[in-house]
């Protein structure tokens, strides 16, 4: 692929209100913004020359589902696609093969193709819950990547250098303990800066813990004779737990494919200090009436009104109005009066004919993440079989169907054969 350079920064335009106020959007919720006065010149001209700015979000398809987390920056995207600009959604099926070493502490292990193939179906499906999908293009890095060879990427590698490389947090205190890092793990932000090189792009979007790839792009576009992008970092959503950021491997994610009551049931148990963070960062209502609904509950409101608010507007963007009132309904009938979900997922486990312990089913039905914390919740009486308490760990089902649960919003009818 022949990568041509893009036209210079164009000279110094006066700033309209328009293009303030669209700064204005694009900044809601940012951790950062890099370089602020080239992206509002680059706002500027866009306005002036009704010329669109590119702007591009690479995802890497190592799982096959997006979680809210995800769609911090899919949101930002979309704001951005709302003022005119062209969205690139990149699907990173080349650079999923070397593996992101960002805020790693070890090497991550490459994916198998058939891996990044099967997950990357689903990606850009779920994505068009948040992006217009007729104003979005969609690209694969492989398009450039795979056609660079090796003598391509051993002159791309010539262009940046090792000691920049170490400037890397994760690989700089990784080298000093002594942590392995494998030679692959330095071509991530070569090839991710060069997807920027290949679309040309003006801005790229990220979480902050992708700044250092945003600004190998950056670099490399220089390099290539090309226009800086800017860099748009957004901050990184912790999960229902508070603590880690959201992710489906510490199971405190909220997956955006989830169905409605489930969606509904998991916001409602976030922290009410999280909850504000959830309305800057997923919420479309404006600043300022969030701002009045938090002085609202500072002054005394029930800060559930608020959680409801919040629940009820994410379960409608991605179901339906109907679907958010029926969740309300469904969580009020559960938390006040006991009752049980009907769309609860229903969970098949073997136990060869003889009954299996209830330790292995809670693990096997997806309704904790280990064995320790199923026998912390057996311990604290938060397993119910049936609607009734159980205490025991060694307790043994025998073959049958049981509903059974986990805390108050965890529900799987399983079926032990």
């Amino acid at each position: 692929m022949s990568i041509q350079s893009s036209k210079p920064t164009p000279s110094t335009l006066p700033i309209s209100i328009a293009v303030q106020k669209a700064l204005e959007v694009v900044k809601r919720g940012c951790d950062e913004l890099l370089v602020e006065t080239e992206f509002l010149q680059k706002l500027a001209h866009s306005d002036a020359s009704g010329v669109p700015l590119r702007i591009k979000l690479g995802l890497d398809p190592t799982a096959p589902d997006i979680h809210l987390g995800h769609t911090v920056v899919l949101n930002k995207l979309r704001q951005l696609q709302d003022l005119g600009h062209t969205v690139i959604f990149l699907i990173g099926d080349f650079t999923a093969m070397i593996g992101d070493p960002s805020g790693r502490n070890a090497t991550r292990p490459p994916l198998l193709p058939e891996q990044i193939k099967q997950n990357a179906q689903t990606y850009y499906e779920q994505a068009s819950k948040v992006l217009n999908p007729e104003k979005t293009e969609v690209r694969y890095n492989s398009e450039w990547c795979d056609p660079l060879g090796a003598r391509g990427i051993i002159q791309l590698a010539s262009r940046y250098t090792v000691a920049r490389m170490m400037e890397r947090e994760d690989f700089t205190q990784r080298f000093k303990k002594g942590i392995p890092i494998s030679v692959h793990e330095f071509l991530y932000p070569l090839m991710q800066g060069y997807d920027s090189v290949a679309l040309q792009s003006d801005l790229e979007l990220g979480g902050t813990d992708q700044k250092f790839n945003l600004l190998v792009g950056r670099e490399l576009q220089k390099e290539y004779g090309q226009a800086p992008q800017c860099i748009l970092t957004m901050p990184l959503l912790e999960g229902t737990d508070g603590v880690d950021k959201m992710s489906k491997s510490k199971g405190n994610y909220i997956g955006i494919d989830e169905t409605s009551t489930q969606m509904f049931g998991k916001i409602m148990s976030i922290s009410d200090s999280l909850m504000w963070k959830y309305y800057e960062l997923l919420s479309f209502q404006p600043m300022n009436k969030i701002q009045a609904l938090r002085a609202e509950i500072d002054s005394g409101r029930n800060p559930r009104d608020a959680k409801v608010q919040l629940a009820q507007e994410i379960v409608a963007r991605f179901h339906s109005q109907a679907a958010a009132e029926q969740a309300l309904a469904d969580f009020e009938a559960r938390f006040r009066d006991g009752a049980v979900p009907d769309d609860m997922p229903e969970v098949q486990v073997v136990s060869n004919g003889t009954a299996l312990g209830l330790v292995k089913i809670l693990r096997e039905a997806g309704l904790v993440s280990s064995g320790a914390e199923a026998q912390r919740n057996i311990e604290q009486g938060g397993v119910k079989i049936d609607g009734q308490r159980v205490d025991d760990k060694a307790l043994a089902l025998a073959p049958g169907q049981y509903v059974v649960q986990v805390g108050k919003r965890k529900f799987a009818r399983v079926t032990v054969s």
